[in-house]
């Protein structure tokens, strides 16, 4: 354990870099406008997906599309590179999403329990359609039956962070996708 109670990682193994990315989130926004028009409301899971959403709006705003945008917390990982398998919403939920076209956007689809909980709580407000994009996808651990309709990147297994995903509250900063060793 380190100073600070965190498992030390080995170095970052490289994944995307920022070029790669870039182009990817510019790729994906023209999707989702064909499938969307230009105007709908983006809901993005917090925290690891803020940047990949924040860019992925400007990526959207270029193309001449305005999403409203809403936040949600859920929690599975807390300081582990394991997911508890149980999901829980921290905070509350966008009010008014009656007939209102979604977008669900997270960083990492892997179990699929926190997308699935997330996709069907939207539904269960009203939305319709709910779409999701997810910018990692890593089919080998999923947990329950839930396939995402726009995906950046897909990997084998492996820890990512990096581009906003952390690991114990480090690596968001980076700009690229890295994946760390699990020890």
């Amino acid at each position: 354990m380190s100073a600070i109670g965190v498992r030390a990682v080995s170095e970052p193994t490289p994944l995307f870099a920022e070029a790669e990315i870039a182009a990817r989130v510019e790729s994906l926004a023209a999707e989702v406008l064909d499938a969307f028009g230009p105007d709908f409301l983006i809901v993005s899971i917090l925290t690891g997906a803020f940047v990949f959403t924040a860019d992925l709006i400007r990526a959207l705003d270029r193309r001449g599309a305005a999403p409203r945008v809403e936040f949600i917390g859920i929690t599975s990982y807390g300081d582990s590179m394991t997911s508890s398998g149980e999901p829980q919403l921290v905070g509350r939920l966008p009010a008014a999403l009656e007939g209102q076209a979604v977008l669900l956007v997270d960083d990492v689809l892997d179990t699929g329990h926190t997308l699935r909980l997330a996709r069907d709580l939207l539904l269960g407000r009203g939305a319709r359609p709910v779409q999701t994009c997810v910018l990692i996808d890593k089919t080998a651990r999923r947990e329950v039956a839930i396939e995402a309709d726009w995906i950046g990147f897909s990997i084998p297994d492996g820890f990512v962070v990096g581009y906003g995903i952390d690991y114990a509250q480090r690596y968001r900063h980076r700009r690229d996708l890295v994946i760390l060793d699990r020890e």
